[in-house]
């Protein structure tokens, strides 16, 4: 389907272009929610019409993005979880929890403004883009764990994770006799030979 941008939407183009796209996505994301109009000659005279208040518009609302932006931008924010001790949460992170956690610390930000390839899962900290408007974007820190300590931990910059297992494994050690083959199993004391010997020195002594 050919669609006209009314906003500047990434990797299609910007406010005026004609592009296609697939139909279920024109249908489903950008025509209900005002981003595109279908590209016919009614719709072309509309927004030609209309080009010089849509872009003025578009411009105010990347004026109040960038004030935004400048709050928001490298905001970090602490979400405490559940997790095993492989760090894996029992559940995930959304960006509806993102979005609360930033409106928590004075950032109202909408959850669609969150930009997740997929819900984070484990434990750590995490760099989140947050799209504000279509040409203003910033990142923020997500800091996920288990508890405040091993946040404020994680926070310095330590791998709790990495840390736990290297502690789990430093107690275990294996014996190993220097003489032996590899692959061969280390021979056992010969304790009950020698006492034998001794107690037969003993009986001819006596």
């Amino acid at each position: 389907m050919d669609v006209i941008l009314l906003e500047r939407i990434e990797k299609l183009g910007s406010i005026g272009d004609v592009v296609k796209v697939k139909n279920g996505y024109a249908r489903n994301f950008l025509l209900p929610r005002g981003k595109a109009l279908r590209a016919n000659d009614a719709n072309r005279k509309v927004f030609e019409a209309n080009r010089e208040k849509i872009e003025a518009q578009n411009a105010e609302r990347r004026t109040d993005a960038e004030k935004e932006a400048k709050k928001v931008d490298g905001a970090r924010i602490q979400l405490i979880r559940q997790a095993s001790n492989t760090g894996q949460l029992y559940g995930s992170v959304s960006a509806r929890d993102i979005a609360e956690a930033l409106e928590a610390g004075g950032h109202k930000v909408a959850k669609n403004h969150i930009v997740l390839d997929r819900p984070i899962k484990s434990v750590g900290v995490q760099d989140v883009k947050v799209s504000l408007h279509p040409e203003v974007s910033v990142v923020i820190h997500v800091n996920v764990a288990r508890s405040p300590e091993e946040a404020e931990l994680q926070a310095q910059g330590k791998d709790v994770m990495a840390e736990m297992f290297e502690k789990d494994v430093a107690g275990f050690t294996e014996e190993r006799d220097p003489n032996a083959e590899p692959g061969e199993v280390a021979a056992e004391p010969a304790a009950t030979e020698e006492s034998g010997d001794g107690e037969g020195e003993a009986a001819s002594a006596a």
